[in-house]
């Protein structure tokens, strides 16, 4: 690539070589260097004996001489994003600094933050995940220290002979390696839909940092040229740690003293140096494609003269630890960020890292709670992260939550894998578990395949084989797809794709309701587009409006007004006005109102929410409609009653104090550095310029947010805000039901009459209706009790019926019981306690209702391994002309007729006949 050839190369003498093992052109000072000086094309040499002068005494070191560089050269130094990427719908996590600035800045459509800038951005990839703890340096979570530099076709920064000579001297001059120690390999680069010719920095065998030329926009799988000439540079702070200490591993680099904590607590072993160098070299510094582990034992064992067993254990402690203190740290920046573990999106990726530790642990036998751990670490964090340590208490919480959820499923494996195995085997006739299998039972379950394997092994006397990059593959399902948004109205863009985008006039004054515009297009007699409207579409969780549009032959309802393409189209009911014509139109003004309040009331709950439950809380949903609200939020458990109340009485006193709404346009780069992206609680929003909604005064604001809804001028407008129901509605996600205003207070009036009707029906007054429905309670409880005393006394006369008729047909028992429209509760707890004393047998229930016959088959433990349940079932609906399905261990049907007991019995007998 001639364009990087640099005036540095040229003025220092470098030559440009071709390594004979990758192909990659590269450049060093050394006429006699024959390969790249990357992996796996070179050995590391620096392990042992570090390059260069300066000596850190901890990353930060690293990190803040980096950055001082850079600002001394004219660099504006800015904070470090967050990792979960909520202002982008691409992604989830961000995985470089070239993340932060995509698309917006990348594109030129706003401005960056600083040019040029510098910053250390946590970074968090998944793609290497199966090596991490094994290769020695790889991590999932890693800072990448960078500057950026933005040329546009009027203003030049600087390009790539800068950006060389800017990485030469930070290495030689900052770090002290000697020039003849720097290698530069050349490459393409792509990522987040930009592309550019790019040198890698290497040194003794390392790549320390990446030098991209980001000016090709990725296009069709084509190199698109971009106005743009970006300077986005990667420098792995981790690595350069390394590269400096000289130690056997970047694990050993970076979280030394918390892995010798960690160590001496738990009491392992510690692997000699050179141990851990064989254990690297094998699995990933020369030969990155061989990952088996049970020959890596063997080889390392060969090497340093110890027992393959002891090796193993050495190694397998050593593994755990280093991924602990990867993914201990990635995991805690995930969560500070507010990613709930769970079984979908960024949480899923969560869950993946905590799974993995978990399964770590219980491989090396380690049975401290991985919170002990995790405080550990945030400790050993806290300096180089105070943000994360800060929700310590959160992150803590949610790790013993997970926890319990593992060890329950640990107890639960074995029948889960037993059964999985059963029913593929009934399938296809083979007794295996596949690749799919195994991901079907992580992705449902939540079992890692390595526990699949081991309870296969010692208690299903199978072999189960787990792909070496298995968690890479769960990762890969995992990034962020947006599909199209199917739209809402059945307008196709084609036909409004001629029309002039319609002026909106909802955001030039929020209280107009009463207009007149111009119909440019009819649709179907059903859909108008006017030039201009008052009527709000839906949008941003908030419903549309609805009202009336009065024209020359009368007036239409507008039912739902939707946006589509750059048009507002009404869908009306009624006489349809004609295209051209100037009508006029009528927002339905006190819905408007009702919904206006319900959107300021949803930002004011969302930012007493956070306060009370912690800034891990983020919005996952919203629906702004009357005369009930519902905000969905990121939580872990259901907030206990204080704790919602504490969330309305701050949200009322937001009321109360009448603040203002302010609402201002703010080109992107501005909002994001005044407010941060804390501005996209309702998720990323387009646009170089953001209409933010501020509740509360400039020097004190409550609550920020980039939002297109319409809201109240005061916070005073909206009367009240009741929670009515808090649930949640699936994991790490809680729903808030709410409503405002007059609504809120036809609520709190039906609330009253409730009680009221209460204190009527128990016949006590109104301030005692409490005590009296405790009373009802305690006098039902005692009721049921009595109920079941006389129900187990009713079962025991049925078992004791049910054990003399028991036959046992090809070593599997067989009774029946028939009952007359008899409660399903009481047959299943019959059916229960019969088979927790006979587990190898097959028990049929005929009860008779009145709209025909239910039949139910149940199966034992031990019967069940030898009997298909929906098998007879079957049998029985061919039988007795019934309808009905089972699972492994339960059958029902139901019939209109009324077959006699013994229909059931000889059909039930003879599927058991064929066992």
């Amino acid at each position: 690539m001639e364009e990087l050839r640099t005036r540095l190369f040229d003025g220092m003498g470098f030559y440009r070589k071709q390594c004979p093992y990758c192909k990659h052109h590269f450049w060093t000072l050394n006429k006699e260097q024959e390969s790249c000086g990357d992996q796996p094309c070179t050995p590391y040499l620096f392990i042992g004996n570090p390059p260069g002068k300066f000596r850190p005494e901890s990353i930060r070191d690293v990190r803040e001489r980096f950055l001082q560089f850079f600002e001394r050269h004219g660099h504006t130094r800015i904070k470090r994003y967050p990792v979960v990427a909520r202002w982008r719908t691409d992604v989830y996590l961000v995985g470089a600094s070239i993340y932060d600035f995509q698309p917006w800045v990348t594109e030129g459509i706003v401005p960056p933050p600083a040019n040029p800038l510098t910053l250390s951005q946590p970074s968090i990839r998944f793609t290497d995940i199966d090596k991490v703890g094994r290769s020695g340096r790889h991590l999932t979570g890693f800072e990448m220290m960078a500057h950026h530099a933005f040329n546009y076709p009027d203003k030049h920064i600087y390009w790539i002979d800068e950006t060389v000579e800017y990485a030469h001297e930070f290495f030689t001059k900052e770090l002290g390696l000697r020039d003849n120690e720097i290698t530069y390999k050349e490459n393409i680069w792509e990522g987040g839909g930009n592309a550019g010719e790019c040198l890698e920095v290497l040194v003794g065998g390392l790549e320390v940092a990446t030098l991209v030329f980001m000016h090709y926009r990725t296009v069709n799988g084509k190199y698109v040229e971009m106005p743009t000439k970006i300077v986005d540079t990667g420098y792995g702070l981790e690595r350069i740690y390394w590269l400096l200490t000289g130690k056997p591993t970047v694990y050993d680099a970076v979280f030394g003293p918390f892995i010798e904590k960690l160590r001496s607590k738990l009491g392992l072993p510690k692997p000699s140096d050179e141990m851990l160098m064989h254990m690297a070299t094998y699995f990933g510094q020369l030969d990155p494609e061989v990952t088996s582990i049970e020959k890596a034992y063997e080889y390392i064992s060969s090497k340093v003269g110890l027992d393959v067993n002891d090796v193993r254990n050495i190694l397998r402690a050593q593994e755990t630890l280093y991924i602990l203190s990867d993914h201990g740290r990635t995991l805690s920046w995930m969560m500070a960020d507010g990613a709930i573990p769970s079984n979908s999106g960024v949480g899923y990726l969560g869950r993946l890292l905590l799974r993995r530790m978990l399964r770590s642990m219980y491989v090396a036998g380690i049975e401290i709670p991985l919170t002990e751990v995790m405080n550990m670490e945030l400790e050993f964090l806290k300096d180089d992260y105070p943000e994360v340590y800060e929700e310590k208490q959160t992150i803590l919480e949610l790790v013993d939550l997970e926890e319990r959820k593992f060890k329950e499923l640990l107890r639960q494996a074995p029948s889960i894998i037993e059964r999985v195995v059963r029913d593929r085997e009934r399938r296809t006739g083979k007794r295996e578990l596949t690749t799919d299998d195994l991901i079907m039972l992580y992705d449902s379950q939540g079992l890692p395949p390595e526990i699949v394997r081991e309870v296969a092994t010692t208690k299903l006397n199978m072999s189960v084989v787990v792909p070496d990059d298995f968690y890479s593959r769960l990762a890969a399902k995992y990034q962020r797809q947006v599909g199209e948004e199917k739209p809402k109205v059945d307008v196709n863009p084609v036909e409004v794709q001629d029309l002039p985008q319609t002026r909106e006039l909802f955001y030039e004054n929020m209280r107009l309701f009463h207009f007149n515009a111009k119909v440019l297009r009819v649709i179907r007699g059903r859909y108008v587009v006017l030039d201009q409207t008052a009527f709000y579409p839906e949008g941003g969780g908030q419903v549309a409006d609805h009202g009336i549009i009065r024209h020359s032959r009368g007036e239409a309802k507008v039912i739902d007004v939707q946006r589509v393409g750059p048009v507002i189209v009404h869908v009306i009911e009624g006489e349809a006005p004609a295209e051209g014509e100037v009508v006029e139109g009528f927002v339905d003004e006190t819905r408007r109102l009702d919904l206006m309040k319900m959107h300021t009331a949803t930002h004011i709950l969302l930012q007493s929410i956070r306060r009370v439950l912690g800034r891990h809380v983020w919005q996952a949903g919203a629906e702004k409609n009357i005369p009930f609200s519902r905000l969905d939020v990121t939580h872990y458990k259901l907030p206990s009653r204080d704790e919602i109340k504490k969330i309305e009485e701050l949200a009322n006193q937001m009321v109360l104090m009448n603040q203002p709404v302010i609402i201002r346009w703010l080109g992107r780069t501005d909002a994001e550095s005044r407010f941060g992206v804390y501005i996209y609680q309702g998720g990323a929003v387009p646009g170089a310029k953001l209409r933010i909604v501020q509740v509360g005064p400039d020097d004190e604001p409550y609550d920020v947010e980039a939002c297109g809804g319409m809201h109240v001028s005061s916070t005073g407008e909206i009367g009240m805000i009741k929670i009515v129901k808090v649930e949640k509605i699936q994991e790490g996600v809680v729903r808030f039901i709410f409503t405002t205003g007059r609504h809120a207070l036809n609520y709190v009036e039906s609330l009253e009459d409730s009680i009221d009707e209460i204190s009527e029906l128990t016949g006590v007054s109104k301030d005692d209706a409490v005590n009296g429905v405790k009373e009802l309670i305690n006098e039902t409880r005692r009721m049921e009790s009595r109920v079941k005393a006389l129900m187990r006394k009713a079962i025991r006369s049925d078992i004791n019926e049910a054990l003399g008729r028991e036959v046992v047909i090809n070593g599997v028992g067989f009774t029946y019981m028939e009952y007359e429209n008899e409660d399903k509760n009481y047959i299943q707890e019959f059916a229960k306690e019969y088979l927790s004393n006979k587990p190898n047998t097959v028990l049929l229930i005929v009860n008779r209702v009145s709209n025909g016959t239910e039949y139910l088959v149940y199966l034992g433990s031990e019967s069940a391994k030898r009997v298909n349940v929906k098998d007879i079932i079957t049998k029985l609906n061919n039988g007795v002309n019934g309808k009905g399905g089972g699972s492994a261990t339960y059958g029902q049907g139901f019939t209109q007729s009324k077959p006699s007991i013994n229909d059931f019995i000889n059909i039930v007998k003879a599927a058991l006949g064929n066992v």
